[in-house]
């Protein structure tokens, strides 16, 4: 019954820590493409792992378009705000659907990682073509910084879930 309320609850608990990790641990301008690079992914990858797609999306997209608009990014925050959410949805979903076929807690993890990273590699690929009207050189450029840093995201995230499970393990149900 108060599932709900509390999954809210964590999405804008979360959304705040992205927005907090993206916007204050100094994010890399990338000025080819006038992106930047940022470790916010960490948490979008950690919310999704822990609660599920729905407070994933929240958390991404809110959290990490508000950055965009407090950095000054403002011309990628639309983008950010669907492509982060449907990498947090990404990373959620294929993390309780792959649970049930693996008990490798790590394992799931990289493979929603992994596809929900690619979901934000190819978001921003697209959204710098048909949006922003980048020619696809351009919008190119910006690609290993966004494989790099869904790949630290990974690194960080996997380890900080095992940790709150240990400490937590009624979140495993």
């Amino acid at each position: 019954m108060f599932k709900t309320p509390f999954k809210l609850a964590l999405a804008v608990i979360f959304a705040a820590l992205v927005f907090i990790v993206t916007s204050q641990i100094p994010p890399i301008p990338i000025p080819a493409t006038y992106g930047y690079f940022n470790v916010g992914e960490t948490v979008i990858y950690i919310s999704a792992l822990l609660f599920g797609p729905f407070v994933g999306a929240l958390a991404g997209g809110v959290g990490a378009g508000l950055a965009d608009l407090y950095l000054g990014f403002s011309i990628f925050a639309p983008g950010t705000l669907v492509i982060k959410g449907i990498e947090g949805a990404t990373v959620g979903l294929l993390n309780l659907k792959i649970k049930k076929y693996t008990p490798n807690a790590t394992v799931c993890a990289a493979i929603s990682i992994a596809a929900g990273g690619l979901a934000m590699v190819i978001g921003y690929f697209l959204y710098e073509q048909l949006a922003l009207g980048y020619p696809a050189a351009l919008a190119l450029a910006e690609v290993p910084f966004n494989i790099v840093q869904m790949l630290i995201g990974l690194i960080i995230a996997v380890p900080i879930m095992h940790a709150v499970l240990r400490v937590f393990p009624q979140l495993k149900s």
